[in-house]
């Protein structure tokens, strides 16, 4: 009998090690650009209350406080323009990954079953597939699916790793389609508030779903926006034929967000003002990370919005990721996100200014 392991590919970090220990032996130091982590501190208003909430003897619910969903549900009208969203429309989740890794299965899909990603995708999708034993393929333009048993379609706007948004004309004609075929399609957003040279728009606006909920679900992640990575804070909000069952399941699964994450998240979504100052942050990182791989003969697609650059300099991404290890700078290699990224890397804006300055120091060089 072969283990759940076996279903999965090699977990595709560990291949960057020795790319890692060549960047470290510079003299001035690693620049680490490949992983995304947050770098900046937690918002004071946002450890206040996590600090407030610390003595919680007792077992926090899977569905949360009320705090915490009408928190949510303020949010999702206010930042998103959704309408008439209940209690019954959200489901805070333990993090976004584990929600992505484990959705497949929570929804009960297994052999024969089909789940579809973007070609340039977040490898968690795929693993999701592979944990339920369910097929997988990778799209370009969802509408050219098969329908025949795509049970799940994912989409990802703002992309991780490209950046791309999908604009509403899109969203609304994908939406559609899955519909017309009784596809659920569940939108991963966790990156809606980066929005550079694009504004993402999510598919629980109205002017996306006529108004209706029915087969759509998006994910949101508060690890980027408020650098609550540590605190694995995320949610879901849509359709409650989707959200009611998820929520019985997790329930029997225990898969309940800790009660001072819970008061840190209720903190966090009210607001707007230390968001602000984090894109702000990262606007100015990327202008500098932008203009010294431009400058160093890089190519930058998409990358319109969320927390990477795509650049290419038309070469294996291996190769790239050497050249850029020899200068002391880690990144991602883009076929860790299948294989149209082999000639692709990913460069993350989550270093300090420092960092980023020294990383783009070495760039000119």
């Amino acid at each position: 009998m072969s283990s759940v392991s076996d279903r999965l590919p090699d977990f595709p970090w560990d291949k960057l090690e020795p790319y890692k220990k060549t960047a470290a032996a510079h003299p001035g130091g690693i620049v680490d650009l490949s992983v995304g982590t947050p770098v900046d501190p937690v918002p004071e208003l946002i450890q206040k209350a996590l600090v407030d909430a610390a003595d919680s003897p007792g077992y926090p619910t899977v569905w949360g406080t009320p705090a915490l969903r009408d928190a949510i549900t303020g949010w999702v009208e206010r930042r998103l323009g959704a309408r008439d969203v209940t209690h019954r429309h959200v489901l805070p989740v333990v993090g976004s990954k584990e929600l992505v890794a484990w959705l497949p299965t929570q929804l009960g899909l297994g052999p024969g079953d089909r789940v579809a990603f973007p070609r340039l995708a977040y490898p968690t999708y795929e693993v999701g597939a592979r944990l339920a034993r369910a097929e997988y393929e990778a799209y370009e333009d969802p509408t050219e699916l098969d329908p025949g048993g795509l049970k799940l379609l994912w989409l990802n706007s703002p992309s991780n790793p490209t950046g791309k948004v999908l604009s509403k004309v899109d969203l609304t004609r994908i939406v559609a389609w899955a519909r017309e075929h009784g596809v659920l399609v569940v939108s991963d957003e966790c990156y809606l508030e980066l929005g550079w040279e694009a504004d993402p728009v999510s598919v629980l606006h109205p002017d996306v779903n006529g108004g209706s909920y029915d087969g759509l679900v998006a994910v949101h992640s508060l690890s980027k926006r408020s650098n609550l990575a540590g605190y694995r804070a995320a949610f879901l909000a849509g359709d409650p034929a989707v959200l009611g069952p998820l929520l019985e399941i997790r329930k029997h699964g225990g898969m309940m967000t800790a009660t001072p994450t819970q008061a840190a998240v209720v903190a966090a979504l009210g607001d707007d003002e230390h968001v602000r100052v984090q894109r702000e942050r990262y606007a100015a990182r990327r202008t500098v990370l932008r203009e010294a791989l431009l400058g160093a003969g890089f190519r930058i697609e998409h990358s319109e919005a969320s927390l990477y650059l795509w650049a290419t300099r038309d070469e294996s991404c291996w190769t790239t990721l050497a050249h850029l290890a020899d200068r002391g700078i880690l990144v991602a290699p883009g076929d860790f996100y299948g294989p149209a990224g082999e000639n692709f890397v990913r460069v993350a804006l989550t270093a300090t200014d420092e960092r980023i300055q020294t990383a783009a120091d070495r760039l000119k060089a």
